[in-house]
């Protein structure tokens, strides 16, 4: 009996020493999961705004963030006119367009 602990003890002891890599894998795994599925998406997002708002040009139709439509006056470092009616002209932040419409939108309104 006593042979049959011992041997127990140093099969217990070669087992204790697992590989350090082995370890790290899942927050590796999980690392990379996170990479692909939502740091990747969102940096192609916003190089897609600021290609959008760096090609903004005068008489562009645009819509802003807050649902505001309007054609492009004047385009400024920051900041840019916007006539979203007759007359009507506001200023606002290059980065509240959301996006930029195709031609002719706003005579079908």
């Amino acid at each position: 009996m006593d042979f049959l602990i011992s041997s127990a003890y140093a099969q217990d002891a070669a087992a204790a020493a697992p590989n350090p890599i082995m370890s790290f894998l899942p927050l590796i795994i999980l690392f990379g999961i996170f990479y692909f599925m939502l740091i990747r998406p969102q940096m192609k997002r916003a190089k897609e705004q600021r290609n959008m708002i760096a090609a903004l040009a005068k008489g562009d139709e645009i819509m802003t963030n807050g649902g505001l439509v309007g054609r492009v006056e004047d385009i400024g470092e920051s900041f840019l006119t916007v006539e979203i009616a007759d007359n009507v002209r506001i200023k606002l932040q290059k980065h509240a367009v959301s996006a930029v419409l195709p031609k002719g939108t706003l005579k079908q309104a």
